[in-house]
């Protein structure tokens, strides 16, 4: 494709449809014989979209590879039964619910780790984190398996540098110079491999910690300390805008 960029500056491949042959990419994934993790949070309210996104999910994502679904909610009774693919599994996993959703969204980065560290590293080799208020349309296949994996927001890639969402406040963790930034990465979509993933969320999580108790919150609370780390550690693959799109757009 020449009407999009398909490769940053540092040389990472930047997926777009048009760019890879899923077909030769499945045979070479099937060799070697992975699990690939997805975690999700329903909390409060959010346990509404539950169905439609492991539907979809259960669909359209790694099709035909197998797949360990992570469900985090405070309202585990909720969950009717989900008719999963006989290579897919739903573990679903009893979460604390708190009073903002800031706090909700900020904790996810901990939780993660947490687990990474007790449980998902002996059984997954990749883990991605999706927002539960997705619903996937078109496949979602073994393109977006990477070391480091970040999704471009679709709101702000045309945007020039200046205007993208970063946090500026240097008394914040998660502040990123002026000037800097190579992409705005939306945080409702990322992952790589399990000691990769597992380094992202422990920073953005003491980068949460330090904001806290120096009386400061982010703009886009883990958003922001997630373009942080990724400035700094850049992803080896990326995800086009085509994989997170907004429908307001």
């Amino acid at each position: 494709r020449r009407d999009v960029l398909v490769l940053t500056p540092w040389l990472a491949p930047i997926i777009w449809e048009g760019t890879f042959n899923r077909d030769i990419l499945n045979a070479q994934y099937m060799r070697k014989n992975l699990v690939t993790g997805v975690v999700t949070f329903a909390v409060k309210k959010y346990w509404f979209f539950i169905e439609g996104f492991m539907s979809s999910a259960n669909k359209y994502f790694l099709a035909g590879h197998q797949v360990n679904f992570y469900l985090f909610t405070d309202n585990p009774e909720q969950i009717s039964h989900l008719q999963m693919a006989p290579e897919n599994h739903l573990f679903v996993i009893t979460v604390q619910n708190h009073s903002q959703w800031q706090d909700i969204s900020m904790s996810r980065m901990d939780i993660i780790s947490r687990y990474i560290r007790s449980q998902f590293q002996y059984e997954v080799d990749y883990l991605y984190s999706i927002d539960i208020d997705v619903q996937l349309f078109e496949h979602i296949g073994v393109e977006i398996i990477d070391t480091l994996v970040g999704t471009i927001s679709s709101w702000q890639y045309t945007a020039h540098r200046e205007s993208k969402s970063y946090e500026t406040r240097t008394e914040s963790q998660a502040a990123i110079p002026k000037g800097e930034g190579d992409f705005y990465y939306t945080a409702s979509f990322y992952g790589g491999s399990v000691a990769e993933v597992y380094k992202l969320t422990r920073a953005c999580f003491k980068g949460v910690m330090e904001d806290r108790e120096n009386d400061i919150e982010a703009r886009w609370h883990d958003e922001s300390h997630l373009n942080k780390y990724l400035l700094y550690h850049k992803p080896t693959r990326l995800l086009s805008p085509e994989y997170y799109w907004d429908e307001e757009l």
